[in-house]
């Protein structure tokens, strides 16, 4: 299969992506987490604070500030006993249990794995895997790597200034074996929030981060010790205790280009063995083809991306409704993650007040990070935009609406409940959308902006939403109500509704966003 074509059958036509008779092994399946064998352990407290707060000083974090980073952002929080009722069969129930995170993953796999780079006082210098099994360090290869790292990345990120530097690399099988050709979007989308995890906690923390999409993928899978045909990291983050990290915009690429292939040669190959339980894995040709196809092999290839404004310029003529400002809304960023989770059929149908969709949208699209896709400050509206269909708001006829943040306002599309319309769409209706108030979409180009970065744009894409919908789960959590992403949606029909298919625009990803009641289910907190 073409991957121009695979790529449109995983966005819109997603039955010709499964293979016929497929079936998931469910006693074969992969842990959610990856485990390194006979390698040096460096052992974080599990004594875990129920708050976060901005440190002071501009002196590098210890280790035990790193290990609370660190779980903050992916480790294991939370373990959870639910009931699955069998309609089929009178009095029949049968039980799920899952070891649960900060961040939403499909179908609870966490295909993504965290590795740092780290220079702190405390431990030696080198590149160490996150044990989120352990909350530990497992040490993979000892030294100071700036140089590398920063070659690798064009020579444009101060990686001498930063105390750390975190890959997010994606597992392909960990994921595969339950969703097969369709875990490619999942994963792009869980690399997203887990991103977006990443840049929450570091602003609370009172660190500077930077979001690098654009480096060369051989050679720093290559420093990680990662077979690429297995698992390739996704993005790198570069951390800091200064202020901002500033690009060196030079064009130092163009006068002396760098290889992936010259990279590997300064660094010898590391054969470290790792276990992930299962005792048969399918071959994913699919997966494998594109991540080929994604790689940079020079950093001739890094490229930025002009702001586009044509999203704005097309609803100029629509009815167009101002929120009203409030201050800024803050919320105990901490207390907020123990509470995040997504309901499904626990949406209950309540009223939502234009104060409150007002802080929703604006808090959602209040914050800009840096990245090396566009400059200064990567502003996220410059790629994805907030579409919503509302139902039962507080002066708000119910309809499709698009969100203007220049203009901090909501213009509307289409007048009408719109609510059995998107649940006729819903693939596995796991989700009673009668009972939402905000139906939110998160809307991107339709040509994933492959004109620019290939297929690797395709990717990029997905984790620049996966951003956003991480922000809009905080904050719709922070307000009171709970977020669920959706997948299985018929994104064809979504874009129809918006109008947006004749702009080159679809529908990434679908967020019902609501009131909730409590859910019937065993959960107990794993802080230490």
């Amino acid at each position: 299969m073409e991957l121009e074509t695979f790529l449109h059958q995983l966005h819109f036509d997603t039955d010709k992506i499964y293979p016929p008779n497929w079936q998931v092994d469910w006693e074969d399946a992969p842990l959610p987490y990856k485990l390194y064998r006979d390698l040096p352990t460096i052992p974080f407290t599990t004594e875990i604070p129920l708050t976060l707060k901005k440190r002071e000083g501009h002196l590098n974090p210890n280790l035990e500030e790193l290990g609370h980073f660190l779980w903050y952002i992916y480790g294991l929080s939370q373990y959870s006993l639910s009931v699955i009722n069998d309609e089929t069969v009178e009095k029949k129930a049968s039980f799920t249990e899952s070891l649960r995170r900060f961040v939403p993953s499909g179908g609870a796999l966490y295909p993504n794995e965290l590795y740092v780079y780290v220079k702190l006082d405390d431990i030696p210098n080198g590149i160490y895997h996150y044990d989120v099994a352990h909350h530990r360090l497992i040490l993979l290869r000892e030294g100071n790597f700036d140089d590398y790292l920063s070659r690798s990345l064009a020579n444009s990120h101060p990686i001498s200034d930063c105390f750390c530097t975190v890959f997010v690399s994606t597992v392909f099988w960990k994921n595969f074996y339950k969703y097969n050709n369709f875990s490619y979007r999942l994963q792009g989308l869980d690399a997203g929030v887990l991103i977006g995890q990443s840049l929450e906690v570091a602003n609370v923390m009172g660190f500077s981060t930077r979001v690098c999409y654009q480096f060369l993928d051989r050679s720093i899978n290559h420093l990680l010790g990662l077979s690429q045909q297995e698992e390739s990291v996704y993005a790198v983050i570069p951390i800091s205790m200064k202020p901002s990290l500033i690009c060196v915009d030079t064009n130092q690429k163009r006068e002396k280009m760098v290889s992936a292939s010259e990279m590997c040669r300064e660094v010898p190959m590391l054969n470290h063995v790792s276990y992930n339980r299962s005792k048969r894995v399918i071959d994913y040709p699919m997966l494998r083809k594109l991540n080929e196809a994604t790689m940079f092999e020079t950093t001739q290839s890094f490229v930025k991306i002009m702001k586009n404004d044509d999203k704005k310029l097309a609803f100029d003529t629509t009815e167009m409704i101002l929120l009203p400002f409030k201050e800024r809304f803050s919320y105990d960023f901490a207390s907020v993650c123990r509470k995040r989770y997504s309901p499904d059929n626990d949406f209950i149908l309540g009223k939502v007040s234009q104060t409150q969709l007002s802080t929703f949208l604006k808090e959602t699209f209040s914050f800009s990070y840096q990245n090396d896709l566009d400059e200064p400050h990567g502003q996220l509206e410059n790629r994805v935009s907030l579409y919503g269909s509302f139902y039962n708001l507080e002066d708000i006829p119910n309809g499709a609406y698009f969100y203007d943040n220049g203009t901090h306002a909501i213009r509307r599309i289409s007048e009408g409940d719109y609510r059995e319309f998107l649940q006729s769409g819903l693939i596995m209706p796991n989700v009673n959308l009668y009972q939402v108030p905000l139906c939110m979409h998160v809307v991107g180009d339709k040509n994933h902006l492959k004109e620019n970065l290939g297929y690797r744009g395709y990717r990029i894409q997905q984790m620049e939403a996966g951003i956003l919908v991480q922000r809009l789960l905080l904050v719709s959590c922070a307000l009171g109500m709970g977020g669920h992403p959706l997948l299985g949606f018929d994104a064809n029909q979504c874009d129809e509704l918006y109008r947006i298919d004749s702009k080159g625009k679809t529908s990434l990803i679908q967020i019902p966003v609501g009131p909730y009641r409590a859910r019937a289910w065993l959960r107990a907190s794993l802080l230490g």
